[in-house]
Parts: structure tokens; C-alpha cells; sequence
């Protein structure tokens, strides 16, 4: 089972205003509320999935460095 992603609203309003200002200051374009939700759909359905999972690694090799690190102060 694939799950969607789920932003809050105050989150989605965010990143929504954040894409709109991007548009119009690097391609002067002045994108609406659905022009930029299509942008933000687009981005969770095909790439989010990627930075969740690069998040999870990142956290594994973390906390293996740090479980490792334990056997250092073992007391002989």
C-alpha cells in the first residue's frame, strides 16, 4: 500500500506562498493558488519519497555511528 504524504494546511499554505514567491522572483512568473498546488502535488507524489527515504538512511547511519560508539566505554 502506497501512502500519501500529509501536510498540515498551515504547512501546505506555506509551501504553497513559498513556491508562488520562487515563480515570481527567478521566472517573473505570478503563479495562482491551483497552478501552484499542481506543482506541489507533482513534488510529493514523484520526489518526496526520495528525500523521506534519504532522511531514513541518513538516521540509520546516525544512530548505527552512535550505538557503535557505545562499546568504546565499555569497563574491563
Amino acid at each position: 500500500m502506497d501512502k500519501k504524504f500529509e501536510i498540515s494546511q498551515e504547512n501546505q499554505k506555506k509551501m504553497l506562498d513559498a513556491i508562488k514567491k520562487f515563480f515570481l522572483e527567478e521566472r517573473n512568473e505570478d503563479l495562482g493558488d491551483l497552478a501552484a498546488m499542481i506543482i506541489l502535488d507533482f513534488f510529493t507524489e514523484h520526489l518526496a519519497k526520495e528525500f523521506y527515504n534519504q532522511g531514513i538512511y541518513d538516521s540509520y547511519k546516525y544512530m548505527n555511528e552512535r550505538v557503535e560508539g557505545l562499546f568504546e566505554i565499555q569497563k574491563y
